[in-house]
């Protein structure tokens, strides 16, 4: 009695789960693409890859170029530049191996306008440009004493905006680091921070800020009360409204921190990274800023501010890179971190590779050939494409 009550019980389960499955199923068969679409929307870029998985209509509606503009997108390469006696030469590396979906390493400018360009920084498809009137010589960041304008562009819908001069002040003729600050999902307006030192290793200064709703920039004493340095050609990353840096602290011992600041420079933060000493790599990965830094000669750290108003870094992982080593015969370095998993990217020290490594399962991924400059070290910026029609007021076609 009590097995034949037990098989009973399992087909009342059974049948309860099948009405339930068949329920849900049906419900969803209810759901127009268009609302798919706007749930999709909303998700990470990772888990609307995912879903390409749940049938073969969801993959048609992934995939389709139609919805691209609607739907977040996920890491397609890097940008990065070479120079030659022509000046800057553009280049993209794609981590799929397939074509970019438009040529990211050129923005859409006027023919001849320009002698001469270098990549400042991207975020979240947009692109930030220095243009010049004349050629610039190898790494020459004093931007002082050049004739040049800022450029923001799109390279997918091929729109660009030129920046009216940024209004440096005499006195500080050191202010070689500027930062683009866009988020897709809050505005489809951008901000780009010009940080002003007088010289290499004093302290900021002033900030400018460009923003794109008032087509303006605004000039204000940077009002940190803490000795900071940022240091030279420091990469900008903006998170969750504050824009991130890379500077040295000079208290009573010098220590390399990651200096943030909002887009009205009214709140500054400091917050120190383990082994100060070094400088490591730091990116915006899944909604959190990350810290990526080489602890030793064949284990590396990955860091991770939990909290966008904490000041204090918390140990997300640790791998050992000695089976990249290995298979590839050459040492690398922390490059970027990917934006969507706990990934990341190391350069070789020769420069002319770059390889993915997954620190949560430690496995390599995609190793990519890049092309080299004997005389510079490579700077790789993170390129994601944006298909929505941004930059609405834009100069450019």
């Amino acid at each position: 009695m009590e097995a034949a009550g037990t098989g009973e019980n399992f087909g009342r389960n059974t049948n309860s789960r099948l009405e339930t499955h068949l329920g849900a199923t049906e419900a969803a068969s209810l759901f127009t693409d268009d609302l798919i679409l706007e749930i999709l929307s909303h998700l990470p870029a990772r888990s609307v890859h995912r879903f390409k998985c749940v049938s073969v209509s969801w993959r048609d509606l992934i995939t389709d170029p139609a919805n691209r503009k609607k739907l977040p997108q996920t890491l397609a390469g890097f940008l990065y530049f070479t120079t030659d006696y022509r000046g800057h030469r553009h280049h993209f590396a794609s981590v799929s191996g397939s074509a970019a979906p438009s040529n990211p390493s050129l923005p859409c400018l006027q023919p001849n306008k320009y002698k001469d360009m270098a990549q400042v920084d991207a975020c979240n498809g947009l692109l930030l440009y220095r243009d010049s009137n004349k050629k610039m010589t190898h790494w020459n960041w004093n931007w002082a004493e050049e004739d040049f304008r800022f450029v923001v562009c799109n390279p997918v819908t091929g729109r660009w905006l030129e920046l009216p001069p940024s209004p440096q002040s005499p006195e500080n003729r050191f202010s070689c680091i500027a930062g683009l600050a866009f988020d897709p999902a809050i505005s489809s307006h951008f901000y780009v921070l010009h940080f002003e030192q007088t010289f290499q290793g004093s302290y900021i200064t002033a900030v400018n800020i460009y923003s794109s709703r008032t087509r303006a920039w605004t000039r204000r004493d940077s009002g940190i009360v803490e000795n900071v340095t940022l240091l030279y050609l420091t990469r900008c990353v903006f998170v969750s409204g504050i824009m991130y840096l890379m500077g040295i602290h000079k208290g009573i011992n010098q220590e390399n921190v990651l200096v943030g600041v909002d887009m009205e420079v009214k709140v500054w933060k400091i917050i120190r990274v383990a082994y100060s000493s070094r400088v490591g790599t730091f990116g915006s990965s899944q909604g959190c800023l990350h810290f990526a830094i080489d602890s030793s000669i064949d284990k590396i750290e990955l860091w991770c501010l939990k909290d966008c108003h904490s000041k204090e870094l918390v140990l997300n992982n640790t791998a050992s890179i000695d089976k990249l080593t290995s298979m590839t015969m050459k040492w690398y370095s922390v490059a970027e971190i990917h934006p969507d998993c706990d990934t990341i990217f190391l350069v070789s020290w020769g420069g002319d590779t770059l390889a993915a490594y997954d620190m949560q399962h430690q496995k390599v991924g995609c190793i990519l050939n890049v092309e080299i400059n004997d005389r510079q070290r490579q700077r790789f910026l993170l390129y994601i494409p944006l298909f929505s029609e941004s930059l609405a007021d834009a100069d450019g076609q």
